[in-house]
């Protein structure tokens, strides 16, 4: 059986290879500030772009990107206050890539733009 954390590295691996694909700079991989983390950090067109990475192998729980809470994206908004700190840029995004990888059939590959605040 497939842990957590190997779900998790299997998605964010899928993103990073679409990412790279559709010509992002990868800034970050698992940037952590104390206890916030975030997954993926881009800048395309001089925008820096931070991304939350959610994989699931079942909807028991609902759809992956459902279960990004307030609290999560508090934290991830608030890890990027801190990355930002001294860097120059246009413009800030927060996106979600939220992949779904059934035991049988094909994955479904959601990149939402602008998912949080």
């Amino acid at each position: 059986m497939a842990t957590n954390k190997n779900i998790g590295g299997k998605g964010e691996k899928l993103a990073l290879d679409y990412l790279i694909a559709d010509n992002y700079e990868i800034i970050a991989e698992n940037w952590t500030s104390g206890h916030k983390e975030i997954d993926i950090i881009t800048r395309k067109d001089n925008c820096y772009i931070f991304f939350e990475i959610k994989t699931r192998t079942t909807l028991s729980l609902g759809f992956p990107e459902e279960s990004i809470t307030p609290s999560k994206m508090r934290s991830v908004t608030g890890a990027a206050q801190i990355f930002l700190e001294g860097k120059t840029y246009k413009d800030i995004r927060f996106d979600v890539i939220a992949i779904y990888i059934p035991p049988e059939g094909e994955m479904d590959f959601k990149h939402i733009k602008d998912a949080f605040y």
